[in-house]
C-alpha cells in the first residue's frame, strides 16, 4: 500500500464534516479497501466510500452533501473522493439508484453487487456499523449475472468506441476489469488489479501493454521518461491492441457464462 498522510487527513476531514449529518456507518472499498488496502496508491488509486445516513435522504440532505463536498475542495486527493450515500431503509436492492458524489459532481447510481461483495468480504470500516449488519448478503449467482452484463452490455460496447482506448484510464480499467470478472465467473472470488496485472498474460493480452500499466500503477524509480511523439503513437499502438484483445475476450466469456 502506498498511503501517506495526505489520505489520512482527507478521511479524517470527510468524517469530521459529515457529523452534522448522522453517519451510522463510513465504508471504503475498492483499492483501499482491497486486502487491507495493499492495492491503493496515492494519488493514482480512488478513494472510494459508502456512507450510511440516518435518513431519509431529503433535498436538504442533497443541499448539505454538496455543501460538504465544497467544503473539501482545497484537499489535495479530493478529485479521487467518490461517495454513495444510502441509509437503513434504501441499503437492499442493487438495481436502485443512490445519491453519490463522484468526478466532482452530484448524481445518483446503484451499489453494485461487485461493491457490496467486496465490502462484506473485506471492505475498510472508517466509524460505525459493519457492513453484514446493514446490507443484504450478495449471493454467488446474483454477482456472476451482473459480472456476465457488465462485460456484455457496457465494455464490449465500449470497445467500439475507439477514442476512449488512446486514454490510460480506460485501458487500465477496461483490461483489470475484464481479468477480475474472468476469475470472478470462475472461481467466484474478487481479485485486486495487482492480482489481475498478473493473471492476464495468462488470459492472452498484449504483454507490452500489461507491462504498460504496470508501469505506470506501479512506477519504479529511475524508470526511464518517453518523449511526446514516442507517448503519442505508443497510445494509439496500444489502444489497437487492447481493443484487439478485449473484443473476443469478452465474447468468450459471455458465451461461455451465459
Amino acid at each position: 500500500m502506498t498511503r501517506s498522510g495526505a489520505t489520512d487527513r482527507l478521511l479524517d476531514r470527510f468524517r469530521t464534516e459529515l457529523r452534522g449529518l448522522g453517519p451510522v456507518a463510513v465504508w471504503a472499498h475498492g483499492s483501499l479497501g482491497s486486502e487491507g488496502g495493499d492495492d491503493y496508491q496515492e494519488g493514482r488509486s480512488d478513494l472510494d466510500l459508502i456512507v450510511v445516513l440516518e435518513g431519509p435522504v431529503t433535498p436538504r440532505t442533497v443541499w448539505r452533501v454538496a455543501r460538504l463536498h465544497a467544503r473539501l475542495r482545497g484537499e489535495p486527493l479530493v478529485a479521487k473522493l467518490h461517495c454513495s450515500y444510502l441509509t437503513p431503509g434504501t441499503a437492499a436492492g442493487p438495481q436502485r439508484r443512490h445519491l453519490t458524489w463522484a468526478h466532482q459532481q452530484l448524481f445518483k447510481r446503484p451499489v453494485t453487487p461487485v461493491t457490496r461483495r467486496e465490502l462484506h468480504s473485506f471492505g475498510l470500516v472508517l466509524s460505525g456499523e459493519q457492513p453484514g449488519t446493514l446490507l443484504p448478503p450478495v449471493t454467488d449467482g446474483e454477482l456472476a449475472a451482473f459480472v456476465v452484463r457488465d462485460q456484455r452490455d457496457f465494455w464490449r460496447r465500449e470497445v467500439d468506441r475507439t477514442s476512449n482506448w488512446t486514454q490510460d484510464s480506460w485501458v487500465d480499467v477496461g483490461m483489470t476489469t475484464h481479468a477480475r470478472a474472468a476469475v470472478t465467473l470462475k472461481d467466484g472470488r474478487l481479485i485486486s488489479k495487482r492480482e489481475a496485472l498478473d493473471l492476464l498474460p495468462g488470459l492472452g493480452a498484449p504483454v507490452e501493454v500489461v507491462a504498460d500499466i504496470r508501469a505506470r500503477r506501479y512506477p519504479q524509480p529511475g524508470a526511464p521518461l518517453r518523449e511526446v511523439r514516442e507517448i503519442q503513437a505508443w497510445s494509439a499502438r496500444r489502444g489497437e491492441l487492447t481493443r484487439d484483445f478485449l473484443g473476443p475476450a469478452i465474447d468468450r466469456l459471455v458465451a461461455a457464462y451465459t
